[in-house]
C-alpha cells in the first residue's frame, strides 16, 4: 500500500521536473534570439557621425561660436554649413569633438538656399548621403551644438517630407522633431546607420526656440548645391527686386478675381522685375505656360529657367491678360531674398457700423493727398499705413483726392500705397477685423507674414 505521503512526494519531483524544462527551453529560446538595444544607443555609426561634425567659431580674437557644421564625403576635403552660420567671413576655425583645430576657408556659399562650403584638411571620413529620399516616421537624429552646448545628439522621427519653408526659396525641406535650437544650424541630421540625411537650417517660424517643428535641408538637394557649389555650375539665384504677395480669398475678394497667382506690391527701380514691365497691382497667374496654382510654385519655375537665361510671364493687369518676357542678368550674385513680416487678422467681425470713411478709420490726408497723420490704435494703423504714405488705389481703382475723402468703405478694402521714397505695397484695411495686430515697422510691412521679397 503506498502511502499518501509518498504520492505528494512524488507528485513535486514530478512538477519540480517540468518547470526546470520549461525555464532550460525558455532560456535556449533567449540565447537564441538577438541582442536588443534602442537603436543607435552608444553604437559604432552615430559615434563614428559624431565624429564628423564640426563646431565653427569665428577666426579672429573675439573668438565667437556661430553654429554647426559637419565633413562631406568619403574623403572630406569639404565641410558644410548653413551661409547664414558663416556669414561674410573668408576663414573660419573649426573644432572636432577630440579638440583637434584648423581654420577653415569659405570657398562657395549660397545665401537664397543657406548652404556654404568650407575647404578643409584632408585625411578624415565624413558623411555619407543615405540612399534614397527619407521616409514619413523615420527615426532620425540631430547632432551639433544647440546653444553652443558642442556634440550633441537629440533623437526623432520624420514628421513632414517636401515642405517649402520659404515661398521664395525653391528647396523643399524635411521636417522633423529632433530637438534643435539656435547653434544647432548647419548640424547633420543622420539615420541610425549614420548615414547623412538632411542638414539643419530652421527652426518653426515665430520662435527662436525649438517647439517640435525643425526643417532641414535634404540630403538629395543638399548634394546637388554642394557639388555645383565646388565645380561652380550651380546658377545663382536671382534677385527678382519685386515684392508680391499670394492672391488668397479676401485679395480676391476685394479685387474681383479668382484666388490664384501673386499679387506685385511693388517693384525696385532698375530691377529685373521692372525691366519687363512688371508694375504694382499687376497679378502674376502663370510662369513658362505653367499656372501658379500655389505662390511658392514660382520660385520653382523660375529656378528651372535660369538656364535660358529668362521666364515668360502671363500677368492679370486690370481686366486684360498680358505676356512680358523676364530675363535674369548674367551677372546676377546669389543673394538673400529676404521676407518682409506683418501680423494682419483678415478674420471679419460684425458690428454696428456699417460703413467709414478714411477719417473715421484714423487717416489723416493733407491737401496734396498724402497721409500726414494716422490715429494711435486704429485700423489703419494696424493695417500697415503710416505717416508720409499716399493712398494710389482702392480695390484697384486709381483714386485722387477727392475720391478718397468721399470713398465709402463698407467692406475690407485692399489698398496700393506709396511711401515717401515711391516705394509700393498693397495693404489690406478690415475696420471689421479684430483689434491686437502689431504695429508697422518703418512705414513697411516687414512683420507681414504675406508678402515675400523676390
Amino acid at each position: 500500500m503506498i502511502s499518501k505521503t509518498s504520492i505528494g512526494t512524488a507528485v513535486r519531483k514530478r512538477l519540480f521536473q517540468g518547470l526546470a524544462a520549461v525555464l532550460f527551453a525558455l532560456a535556449v529560446l533567449l540565447a537564441a534570439l538577438p541582442t536588443v538595444r534602442p537603436a543607435g544607443a552608444g553604437e559604432a555609426p552615430l559615434e563614428a557621425a559624431m565624429d564628423a561634425v564640426l563646431v565653427v567659431r569665428t577666426n579672429d580674437a573675439e573668438d565667437r561660436f556661430l553654429g554647426s557644421a559637419f565633413l562631406w564625403g568619403d574623403e572630406a576635403l569639404v565641410a558644410v554649413t548653413n551661409a547664414h552660420v558663416v556669414g561674410a567671413a573668408e576663414e573660419v576655425r573649426l573644432v572636432d569633438r577630440h579638440g583637434q583645430e584648423e581654420v577653415g576657408r569659405v570657398i562657395a556659399r549660397d545665401e537664397v538656399r543657406d548652404v556654404a562650403v568650407i575647404a578643409v584638411a584632408p585625411g578624415r571620413r565624413g558623411l555619407v548621403a543615405a540612399e534614397g529620399p527619407a521616409g514619413l516616421g523615420l527615426e532620425v537624429y540631430a547632432l551639433g551644438a544647440p546653444l553652443g552646448i558642442e556634440f550633441t545628439l537629440t533623437e526623432g522621427m520624420i514628421s513632414a517630407v517636401a515642405r517649402q519653408v520659404e515661398t521664395q526659396v525653391p528647396l523643399r525641406m524635411l521636417q522633423h522633431d529632433a530637438a534643435v535650437n539656435p547653434g544647432s544650424s548647419g548640424g547633420p541630421v543622420v539615420d541610425a546607420a549614420g548615414r547623412l540625411v538632411g542638414m539643419n537650417s530652421q527652426i518653426a517660424d515665430g520662435s527662436r526656440m525649438f517647439v517640435g517643428i525643425a526643417y532641414a535641408i535634404g540630403a538629395e538637394d543638399l548634394t546637388r548645391i554642394v557639388d555645383g557649389l565646388v565645380a561652380e555650375t550651380l546658377a545663382p539665384f536671382p534677385k527678382l527686386g519685386m515684392v508680391a504677395r499670394p492672391v488668397d480669398r479676401q485679395v480676391a475678394e476685394a479685387l474681383g478675381v479668382p484666388a490664384a497667382g501673386l499679387l506685385v506690391d511693388g517693384v525696385e527701380p532698375g530691377g529685373l522685375a521692372a525691366a519687363a514691365g512688371l508694375v504694382a497691382g499687376d497679378i502674376i497667374l502663370a510662369v513658362d505656360g505653367v499656372a501658379l496654382a500655389e505662390a511658392g510654385e514660382m520660385a520653382f519655375l523660375i529656378e528651372a529657367a535660369l538656364a535660358r537665361g529668362e521666364a515668360a510671364l502671363v500677368v492679370r493687369r486690370g481686366a486684360e491678360e498680358v505676356s512680358l518676357v523676364l530675363a535674369f542678368a548674367a551677372e546676377a550674385e546669389v543673394g538673400g531674398l529676404g521676407i518682409a513680416k506683418r501680423e494682419i487678422d483678415l478674420s471679419a467681425q460684425p458690428e454696428t457700423i456699417k460703413a467709414y470713411r478714411l477719417s473715421g478709420l484714423g487717416v489723416v490726408l493733407g491737401d496734396d493727398g498724402v497721409v500726414t497723420g494716422v490715429t494711435e490704435n486704429s485700423p489703419a494703423l494696424f493695417a500697415g499705413l503710416a505717416k508720409g504714405d499716399r493712398i494710389l488705389a482702392v480695390n484697384g481703382q486709381a483714386m485722387d483726392l477727392a475720391a478718397l475723402k468721399a470713398l465709402e468703405i463698407t467692406e475690407p478694402v485692399l489698398l496700393l500705397v506709396a511711401a515717401p521714397g515711391g516705394a509700393t505695397r498693397h495693404l489690406y484695411l478690415d475696420p471689421w477685423g479684430k483689434g491686437g495686430g502689431l504695429r508697422p515697422v518703418g512705414g513697411a510691412n516687414v512683420l507681414d507674414p504675406d508678402v515675400v521679397v523676390f
